[in-house]
């Protein structure tokens, strides 16, 4: 009892919820779309989500969408034609998810959304931040803070899969006729297995996600391009050229570079922050420079020179 007659509410995230301008109830969780102001009111939120927000967003909405065309493009053999339609099919899927995700939101049929906005790390985990005023009573204010930074990508997810559930069998069933029945459903089965993963990645680590995804992306999109243009043998500029996929490859990660130096940065000073993009292309041509210098046989004839 000695909770309802506080002046102010015990914990973080707890906070009075207010009727017809004046604050009523108990202390206790706030509802969906609102959060606890300093006075321990629960304020519905109105924000706009900052640019950082957007760029998380996106970081969670590529992860589907790279992933298949990662397997898509292991389960599809060499020869195969239908590699190119299931890419686009499943970058369709994954924007027309984002796009219905966005209506579904409130604003609802709106391609904006209002958020509470990340102060801390702990917005991301307030189940673990419920009070015990009287250590033993425990007040439940469990509840998005970061509304809604959380449940949106687990809604984006189930669309994804909805949506290809619906429209790759078809798709893979028509075209993939190249490959054998066992291989031509496996870049879906493939997702099967990786939506639940992503769906436990977001809901246990969302918050350490948010602030070390731009890290995470770089540190990736670096590893994989050195794969890459190790497992394809490119060792000069004539044989990057050679095909027209490695461009897109390179390209394609030179985004995601791009994408993480904005993340970093945040662009706070475009006049700082602008002139970092030109380190794009850096570990490109360092791999390409230097890939002669790290030639295996060239390494042994040497040695078996010296010797």
């Amino acid at each position: 009892m000695a909770v309802a007659i506080s002046s102010t509410c015990p914990g973080l995230y707890c906070g009075r919820m207010t009727v017809n301008g004046s604050v009523e109830g108990e202390c206790g969780v706030c509802p969906r779309g609102e959060r606890a102001n300093l006075q321990k009111i629960c304020q519905r939120c109105t924000e706009s989500p900052e640019l950082y927000d957007w760029l998380y967003l996106g970081f969670m909405a590529m992860l589907p969408l790279v992933l298949h065309w990662f397997f898509i493009e292991w389960y599809s053999g060499k020869k195969s034609s239908s590699a190119l339609l299931q890419h686009i099919t499943a970058m369709l899927e994954c924007s027309v998810s984002a796009v219905v995700t966005l209506l579904v939101i409130e604003p609802v049929g709106k391609l904006t959304i209002r958020s509470c906005g990340v102060q801390m790390l702990s917005d991301w985990y307030t189940m673990l931040y419920n009070p015990s005023p009287d250590y033993i009573n425990t007040i439940h204010c469990t509840q998005e803070a970061v509304y809604p930074l959380y449940t949106i990508v687990l809604i984006y997810y189930a669309f994804c899969l909805v949506l290809m559930m619906l429209l790759r069998p078809l798709l893979v069933k028509k075209i993939a006729c190249g490959l054998g029945k066992s291989d031509r459903f496996k870049s879906i089965y493939a997702a099967l297995y990786f939506f639940p993963i992503l769906t436990v990645l977001q809901a246990v680590g969302g918050g350490l996600l948010y602030y070390a995804f731009p890290y995470i992306m770089l540190v990736l999109s670096l590893v994989t391009l050195a794969v890459y243009m190790s497992a394809s043998e490119i060792q000069s500029f004539k044989t990057l050229v050679a095909k027209k996929k490695r461009l897109v490859v390179l390209f394609s990660h030179w985004l995601l570079h791009a994408y993480g130096i904005i993340s970093i940065s945040r662009l706070d000073k475009l006049e700082q922050d602008l002139p970092l993009l030109a380190l794009v292309p850096g570990p490109a041509l360092f791999y390409i420079v230097t890939a002669k210098f790290t030639e295996p046989s060239r390494i042994l004839s040497e040695g078996s020179n010296g010797h």
